[in-house]
């Protein structure tokens, strides 16, 4: 085995045995209510820590694949990973997508949804909360969270009539 595949699996091995380190004190975290324990809490992190995983090309880009939270990507390490809201928008891309992102050896980081999940269309009315300012469709009177830059995307005004695409059996 050269150098250079030793170094790879080395690498492969030590982010496996820290997302595992991570899992472990997210668990810990929980179970005790300890606050000076790290825990990645969510449902979103635990999905990431069983299907995504970190890679190394041979040109030397690192590959994570993690999952969609609505606005970032969750690594298998707990990470968040920002996703430009354009490229989320245009994608139309749902909470719990499996995402996978390049970072290149320039440092470019180059994202491709790889699982899309099964989506349910609904259709509701687009307003924008007073106060805050954020756009939320509401759907039968439950209001949903929707990204400014789909809304500026798709020249969304408040009153108008929109399909959302929300995970299905989640709310």
């Amino acid at each position: 085995m050269s150098d250079k595949n030793k170094l790879a699996q080395a690498k492969q091995l030590l982010d496996a045995a820290f997302a595992s380190i991570q899992h472990a004190q997210s668990i810990l975290g929980e179970l005790t209510g300890d606050a000076s324990v790290p825990s990645t809490s969510g449902d979103h992190a635990q999905k990431a820590q069983v299907a995504g995983s970190v890679s190394t090309s041979g040109e030397g880009a690192r590959i994570i694949e993690g999952i969609f939270d609505g606005q970032n990507m969750v690594g298998p390490d707990g990470k968040q990973y920002s996703i430009p809201a354009n490229y989320a928008s245009k994608s139309k891309l749902v909470e719990g997508d499996l995402m996978k992102l390049t970072i290149d050896s320039s440092g470019s980081f180059i994202y491709k949804q790889i699982g899309p999940v099964d989506r349910d269309r609904k259709t509701g009315v687009l307003t924008q909360d007073p106060e805050t300012d954020e756009f939320v469709v509401l759907v039968e009177g439950k209001p949903y969270k929707v990204l400014l830059a789909s809304v500026t995307y798709f020249k969304g005004e408040p009153g108008d009539e929109v399909v959302i695409l929300t995970p299905t059996g989640k709310e």
